[in-house]
């Protein structure tokens, strides 16, 4: 029986599966720009007939997609099917509570694997954004709070280093920006301890840096439970005080109100 010849991977079939883990890793988002085909070629060390085939099926694939001056970018619709429908959940407050109820789940899991897996790079880039925020708490910057905030919470997600995870959140991140974005605030605006928020925070770091993925996992469930507690508190008073707004209000609508007829 004759054997069954191997085919060598062609070129540029390698160099479209590197490219494509690439993308799929998070180490090149949505919407980054390319190197020109001359410079990525010499990079990469191929021929640029080579690289441009990987890059046309990368294209055809929907990786990647090309402007009119055939400038080259990784497609800034990997996701959307997924993020697009789930915009709306946010038009009220039970999205708002199912979004982190998900990331309760999620985060306690990434927490976990992170401490588990991650590279020197990656604990440097927690400790990074764990550092920023601290910095950010320390001046009082609601802002840049919220902001180092979400970034802390996407390098915990990389350094957990599963492709479906990351690319899940990286799909969802203008919905779970959004929603960090305006917990912090919250949260920060009303807890009487301000330093509560920064504390959960230094829980889920410390674990991660000890590698202990039994304690990361639980510090960042307790994390998002106590910003769920806090969350329901703020609108419950919310709610309290718009129906004392409506019925002071009342009188405004009736033709004659009560007492005066």
């Amino acid at each position: 029986m004759a054997l069954t010849s191997i085919r060598p991977e062609k070129l540029a079939d390698a160099v479209a599966r590197h490219i494509q883990e690439l993308i799929l890793e998070g180490a090149l988002p949505p919407g980054e720009r390319l190197l020109p085909e001359r410079e990525l070629a010499l990079k990469l060390d191929v021929s640029r007939p080579s690289l441009r085939d990987a890059l046309e099926q990368l294209v055809d694939r929907g990786m990647l997609m090309t402007d009119a001056n055939g400038a080259c970018y990784v497609s800034d619709k990997i996701g959307k099917s997924i993020r697009d429908p789930l915009m709306h959940l946010f038009d009220d407050a039970r999205g708002r509570f199912d979004c982190m109820e998900f990331r309760a789940v999620v985060e306690a899991s990434a927490a976990g694997l992170a401490a588990e897996r991650a590279s020197e790079a990656d604990r440097d880039e927690i400790t990074r954004c764990f550092e920023k925020m601290q910095a950010a708490h320390d001046a009082g910057d609601v802002e840049a709070i919220a902001a180092t905030d979400g970034d802390f919470h996407f390098a915990v997600y990389g350094a957990a280093h599963n492709v479906m995870l990351l690319q899940v959140m990286r799909s969802l991140e203008s919905i779970l920006r959004s929603n960090v974005y305006l917990n912090r605030r919250n949260l920060y605006e009303h807890r009487r301890d301000r330093d509560e928020q920064l504390a959960e925070h230094r829980a889920i770091f410390e674990a991660i840096m000890a590698r202990d993925a039994a304690r990361a996992e639980t510090a960042s469930r307790q994390h998002m439970v106590s910003t769920m507690q806090t969350q329901r508190e703020i609108h419950e008073e919310e709610q309290r005080l718009e129906a004392a707004i409506r019925r002071l209000a009342r009188h405004e609508l009736l033709a004659t109100p009560k007492g005066k007829r």
